[in-house]
C-alpha cells in the first residue's frame, strides 16, 4: 500500500510517495485546481493499492480532498500536531513543500486510526444534486441538430 501525503496550498498542492516503510518513492507538484487534481489522480494511478493522507486544514484541502473522494479514492486526514511531530523526528532539516508532504505521509503510516473523509450529510446532497444537473447538459452536447 502506498501513501501519498499532501502539502496544501492556496495555488499548489505538493505530493509525496512512501510505501509502507515510510521510503520516498516519488514527488509531484500541481495547481490548486480540479484539472490539477485530475493530474495527480493520474500520476497516483501508477500504484493501484494507495491512500491519500492530507493535512487536516480544509480551508486549503477541502477542494482537493472532495475530488479525490468523488473519484473514489481513499482519503484519511491528519492532524497537524501530527504532521508537525513527523517533521521534527524527520532526517532533513528546514520547511518546503515535499518535506512537509513526506512528514504528513509518515504521520499516516505512523497513526492507522486517523478519521477517514467522507462526502456525507449536505456535500454529498449537493454533490448528487450537481451531478443530476450537469448530465443532461453533456447528453444536449452530444445531439446533433438538423
Amino acid at each position: 500500500m502506498v501513501t501519498l501525503g499532501s502539502d496544501s496550498h492556496k495555488k499548489t498542492h505538493t505530493f509525496v510517495a512512501v510505501d509502507g516503510n515510510g521510503c520516498q518513492l516519488d514527488s509531484r507538484t500541481v495547481a490548486a485546481t480540479s484539472a490539477g487534481h485530475l493530474q495527480a489522480l493520474r500520476w497516483a494511478q501508477q500504484w493501484p493499492e494507495r491512500r491519500w493522507a492530507l493535512e487536516d486544514c480544509r480551508h486549503l484541502s477541502r477542494r482537493l480532498e472532495a475530488d479525490l473522494l468523488a473519484a473514489g479514492e481513499a482519503v484519511q486526514r491528519v492532524p497537524p500536531k501530527l504532521m508537525a511531530c513527523a517533521r521534527q523526528g524527520g532526517r532533513e532539516l528546514g520547511k518546503s513543500d515535499p518535506i512537509d508532504a513526506l512528514a504528513v505521509a509518515r504521520a499516516a503510516l505512523r497513526e492507522p486510526d486517523l478519521p477517514v473523509a467522507q462526502l456525507d450529510g449536505p456535500s454529498r446532497e449537493v454533490k448528487l444534486l450537481l451531478d443530476q444537473s450537469v448530465r443532461p447538459e453533456n447528453r444536449l452536447e452530444t445531439v446533433e441538430v438538423e
